[in-house]
């Protein structure tokens, strides 16, 4: 580990007042959870914020943790808010001197000069944390993602495409990705110099240091294609002086813990927690929708989300009591009644309803463990639910991982909850962590 860069002020112990050693902001939830996993993985605590919080709170999270994160909405955001979104969170991570300030961006470049402009973040990261050359690491392997001289490419199945060829992100709806080469991408979004270090020059850690700190660009592309390459670049980083911004993917996490590991107890696969578990989703992808067409086969009780108010006092009196009965449930959102509701408010009023099926079943102490299915649901439900920070409860298989809530409401707190990407999981996930004790 490279050497302390913090002010000296020690702590009632004797400690210095930070322990921190990395600090993300991540550009959205989903996201989030897993940098917060490539970091615990590899030993290092930590803690990760549902949005920014005071000062005081993020100071002691870090005191004591090796890493903390705040999850954020950059990602959708248009380039113009991006200056109130982002500089804040940066401001504050900064502020607690870790060694590295990382913007955890997806592991596809998801940007464009007019949404989620990561070449903006790039100049307000410069501006916060330092004017260093930034590493971009979004090469991220256990996903199917590799950057190879300077080109990106993202797996879709069994498949391995050329980014600006990959069926989703070539076609995708608000952020089409038109080229594969990162540098280039990003030259679209800012006037800042972007620069390569290719794979070949990957001779040491030494190596690729010195063309960090020799070059006269803002930013320099990493290309990686294995684990080894991430360690190498993640050794390098440590060595540089701090404090350092980099933007990167749950790779670039992975990257600094392999280097490092810390002391951290293995990730638990399973919690003592049993019982039902409630699903709800907001969710419209195909393999959501199987998922809960599975677990209605495997005897679950399934319904659609209900929108409607009275629809809903109605249901969740069902809810109730098919989880008293032991019954674990899945209410879906493809199927749900949304006539009438403009197309922006679908989202929102999924979100609500969600979020107020969950509170009635944590209220009757009928649940503690719930999987809130779609990304941007995610981020609504965990707001609306008062959760104020997310710590890592099991890592059951691959990128699922259970979370514990950290709210000030003692019905919140404590909660288990599986946030899942729409796509993410196999058939049978819901019955999987319906199963999941530390009995089995």
């Amino acid at each position: 580990m490279p050497p302390n860069r913090y002010d000296g002020r020690l702590n009632a112990s004797g400690r210095p007042v930070s322990d921190l050693r990395a600090g993300f902001y991540g550009d959205d939830f989903t996201g989030s959870v897993d940098a917060l996993l490539q970091f615990s993985r590899r030993g290092w605590s930590g803690r990760l914020f549902t949005g920014l919080p005071s000062a005081g709170e993020l100071a002691d999270a870090a005191d004591g943790c090796d890493v903390v994160g705040v999850a954020g909405i950059a990602r959708s955001l248009p380039a113009e808010a991006l200056e109130d979104e982002v500089r804040p969170a940066l401001t504050a991570l900064a502020a607690l001197k870790p060694h590295v300030v990382q913007y955890k961006a997806c592991s596809t470049v998801d940007s464009s000069p007019t949404i989620g402009s990561l070449g903006r973040v790039l100049e307000i990261g410069r501006d916060v944390v330092g004017e260093q050359t930034v590493p971009l690491l979004f090469a991220q392997p256990d996903f199917g993602r590799y950057t190879l001289f300077g080109h990106h490419f993202a797996a879709e199945g069994d498949q391995v495409y050329r980014l600006d060829r990959q069926p989703t992100m070539s076609t995708h709806p608000s952020t089409p990705m038109t080229e594969s080469d990162v540098a280039a991408h990003l030259r679209r979004q800012t006037d800042l110099r972007i620069g390569h270090v290719p794979m070949t020059a990957y001779t040491g850690a030494g190596a690729v240091v010195r063309r960090l700190r020799e070059s006269d660009s803002a930013a320099l592309v990493l290309d990686a294609f294995d684990d080894d390459h991430l360690t190498l670049l993640g050794r390098a980083l440590l060595d540089l002086p701090g404090p350092l911004f980099a933007i990167g993917s749950g790779g670039l996490s992975h990257a600094l813990a392999a280097a490092d590991p810390g002391r951290a107890g293995a990730l638990a696969r399973a919690t003592p927690e049993r019982g039902p578990v409630l699903v709800v989703s907001g969710s419209r992808s195909a393999q959501t929708r199987r998922q809960i067409d599975a677990a209605a086969r495997a005897g679950w009780f399934s319904a659609a989300m209900p929108v409607d108010a009275g629809a809903r006092t109605a249901l969740v009196e069902r809810v109730l009591a098919a989880l008293a009965a032991g019954q674990s449930v899945a209410l879906s959102s493809d199927d749900a009644d949304v006539s009438g509701l403009d197309p922006d408010a679908v989202l929102p009023a999924l979100a609500r309803a969600a979020a107020e099926v969950v509170t009635h079943a944590v209220r009757a102490h009928a649940v503690r463990r719930v999987i809130v299915c779609g990304g941007d649901t995610s981020s609504r439900v965990t707001t609306l639910l008062g959760v104020q920070s997310l710590s890592i409860a099991a890592n059951p298989m691959g990128n699922v991982v259970v979370l514990r809530a950290h709210s000030a409401d003692p019905d919140i707190d404590g909660l288990e909850l599986l946030l899942k990407g729409g796509q993410v999981g196999d058939l049978d996930l819901f019955e999987t962590i319906r199963s999941l004790d530390t009995t089995n």
